[in-house]
């Protein structure tokens, strides 16, 4: 195990000085500390979108257009994909644009996500009226409580459930509460997304399968395995206390904070570079809590070695705040028990 030590993620630093293009979109977003979002989308609208359309047209055949897609699909889907579903996660807890100006978004969800595999719509409604409401509860239609979370089996089980039925249990989650705002904005994002992949089946059906479909398949398993990695540990005696936390590691610099998951679904709408101070002022509470902080890992690294039940070398990377726990054991026989399945308690 480890001792907390100087944490080293992203914190904001107030700048004097910006570039003319920096200036140019600081009238446009409401944060300063947004910036490196614009520049994201930037190069992203120059490198990746035109390269989408000319995937799409004649100018590209037989082994040529392969020889173009597979750098293509590195930038987009390893080398964007995280950063870009993760600024979309920022930006829907904390609007990027000023009012008046909130047509750059709906262009971002409508025109940007596709391309990553983002159906339009649907990660605002699940994640923001969903999965914040029911905080990985059994009525949260993502939860990874009905599951044995140190299993390949149980993982498969759940993402293949999302890819197969997400949709459909997400919209019966608001249609029996009687929200139609959200099952409305749901279902024309989810669906209007099928059509147009249909439509541009016509137009060159090799690009829209390795552009569109593929990428929406693969952005879900991706969403699956996070939320799994997320909420994997349970505390059995406080089913609310589920999730973790990340630090010093090189995803929360390309992802935005992403690691410190406790922090967010504590305070949703705290910015990204403040989560590192806002994590020292509860540190000491959440030692208490025992609620589990891994020092150097990023989700993967922590997937990988739960669902091969290599324990020890995610006790290894614990940070022991205050000695919680007394031993490596210890910790291990916590994890063990908080990656159980918990089952929905029976109605009376």
């Amino acid at each position: 195990m480890k001792a907390l030590t100087t944490i080293t993620d992203p914190v904001y630093t107030p700048r004097e000085k910006f570039t003319r293009y920096e200036k140019f979109w600081l009238r446009y977003i409401n944060d300063e500390r947004d910036l490196p979002f614009i520049h994201l989308l930037t190069a992203i609208h120059i490198f990746i979108l035109p390269a989408a359309v000319i995937l799409f047209t004649p100018l590209l055949q037989g082994w040529y257009w392969w020889l173009a897609y597979i750098p293509y699909f590195f930038f987009s889907q390893l080398y964007f994909k995280g950063r870009f579903g993760l600024m979309l996660h920022c930006i829907s807890h904390r609007k990027l644009f000023k009012k008046g100006y909130m047509w750059l978004y709906d262009w971002i969800v409508w025109g940007v996500c596709p391309f990553f595999g983002h159906t339009p719509e649907t990660y605002f409604v699940h994640h923001m009226a969903m999965h914040h409401v029911e905080n990985n509860m059994h009525d949260d239609a993502s939860s990874t409580l009905p599951y044995r979370r140190d299993s390949i089996w149980g993982f498969l089980s759940y993402s293949g459930r999302f890819l197969i039925l997400g949709f459909r249990d997400t919209f019966m989650y608001f249609f029996s509460r009687n929200r139609k705002k959200w099952y409305m904005r749901l279902t024309y994002g989810e669906i209007s997304f099928y059509l147009f992949c249909v439509a541009m089946c016509f137009v060159n059906f090799q690009a829209t399968l390795w552009v569109f479909i593929i990428p929406f398949v693969f952005a879900r398993i991706v969403m699956m395995l996070g939320n799994w990695v997320q909420h994997a540990f349970v505390d059995i005696h406080d089913l609310e206390s589920n999730t973790i936390n990340c630090i010093n590691t090189k995803y929360n610099h390309v992802c935005w904070n992403d690691g410190y998951h406790v922090i967010h679904h504590h305070r949703p709408a705290l910015h990204y570079t403040d989560m590192p101070v806002e994590f020292l002022k509860n540190v000491d509470k959440f030692a208490q809590q025992k609620i589990i902080i891994f020092d150097g890992l990023n989700y993967l690294h922590i997937f990988f070695w739960l669902v091969t039940k290599q324990y020890s070398k995610l006790a290894d990377n614990i940070v022991n705040v205050n000695n919680m726990f007394s031993s490596k054991e210890e910790a291990m026989a916590l994890l063990k028990e908080r990656t159980q399945k918990i089952r929905r308690p029976v109605a009376a």
